[in-house]
C-alpha cells in the first residue's frame, strides 16, 4: 500500500513542496520541488532510501544543511581587526572620544568602530587603555575607575 505525506512552505518568493512517499515496505521516496510565483523551477530532486533509515537520513540532512548555512553566513569581519593598536591610533581614539558631541557612548563607540574598521567591542575595550571612560562619551577615566577595570591607562583623571 502506497502512502504519501506532503508539506509546503514559502521562503521569500519561492514555494517549496516536499513529498514523502512509502512505495513499499522497504522504499521511501522524497520529492522536493521549489518554484517561483511565475512557475520557474529553482529546486528539484528525488531521494530514494530505505524506510528504516528515513529518520536517520533526516537528521543527516539537517546537519549538512545547517553546516552549509553557517558556512554561508560569515561573521562581520573588520579590516583592522588583526592589526595592533599604534600610538597614533590610540591618540586618534582618545581625541575622538573626548570631542564634544551629541552622541551617547554606544553611538560614539559604533561610529568609531566603523571609522577605525574595528569591532565595537575592540573600541570599547581600548578606551580605558587610552584614559577614556567607555561608559560616558567625552569623559576621561578616573584613577578609581582605572583600578576597577584593572587597566593602566596612558592618562587618567586625578579626581574621583
Amino acid at each position: 500500500m502506497t502512502s504519501t505525506f506532503h508539506n509546503e512552505i514559502k521562503l521569500g518568493n519561492i514555494d517549496y513542496r516536499l513529498s514523502a512517499t512509502v512505495e513499499s515496505e522497504d522504499s521511501l521516496v522524497l520529492d522536493l520541488l521549489g518554484t517561483t510565483e511565475s512557475g520557474e523551477v529553482v529546486a528539484d530532486g528525488r531521494l530514494r532510501l530505505p524506510v528504516q533509515g528515513g529518520s536517520t537520513i533526516g537528521k543527516l540532512l539537517t546537519r549538512v544543511l545547517s553546516a552549509h548555512t553557517r558556512m554561508q553566513v560569515r561573521p562581520v569581519r573588520y579590516a583592522n581587526a588583526t592589526l595592533p593598536w599604534t600610538q597614533a591610533l590610540d591618540d586618534e581614539l582618545r581625541q575622538a572620544w573626548l570631542q564634544p558631541g551629541v552622541r551617547d557612548a554606544v553611538g560614539r563607540i559604533n561610529d568609531l568602530a566603523e571609522h577605525m574598521q574595528r569591532s565595537p567591542g575592540a573600541v570599547r575595550a581600548r578606551l580605558p587603555k587610552v584614559g577614556c571612560d567607555p561608559d560616558v562619551a567625552t569623559r576621561e577615566l578616573s584613577k578609581t575607575a582605572a583600578a576597577l577595570l584593572r587597566v593602566k591607562p596612558t592618562r587618567a583623571r586625578e579626581d574621583d
